[in-house]
């Protein structure tokens, strides 16, 4: 399950932000997630909210924003910046499972809409990560 070692992820860099701030308990939690992640944010919500402070209980209770961060693709061919909903129709369910899973398998299934070159840049829309941790000392 990959939105669990995500949230596994998540849950450890927040307790280690945590203490070293000094903070005994985490009240607030921002995370930001690449579209190209495909994460399943229901499923890793649940996760971080329900099934982490089970072992990590200085989550309990701790309010979560997520963030999404729109995936822009430069074509490396005629400059043209596009988005992942740009090539949406082109893109099958199998292909689409793998981007969740590998998100830089993107330039394998993915073209430039102006020019239809598959040499293309991942400029954003990559990674899950921590944007902020909230607590009180």
């Amino acid at each position: 399950m990959h939105e669990f070692a995500l949230a596994e992820g998540v849950a450890v860099t927040a307790l280690a932000a945590a203490r070293a701030e000094g903070l005994k308990r985490i009240t607030r939690l921002v995370v930001s997630i690449g579209e190209l992640q495909q994460v399943e944010r229901t499923l890793f919500a649940e996760i971080l909210r329900e099934v982490m402070p089970q072992t990590h209980a200085d989550l309990a209770g701790a309010e979560l924003e997520l963030r999404t961060v729109p995936a822009v693709l430069r074509c490396h061919a005629c400059g043209n910046e596009f988005g992942l909903a740009a090539c949406a129709e082109s893109l099958g369910d199998a292909p689409a499972e793998a981007i969740h899973f590998i998100p830089e398998l993107a330039r394998a299934y993915l073209c430039c809409p102006a020019c239809g070159s598959p040499d293309f840049a991942i400029v954003r829309g990559r990674g899950v990560w921590l944007e902020q941790v909230e607590g009180t000392a």
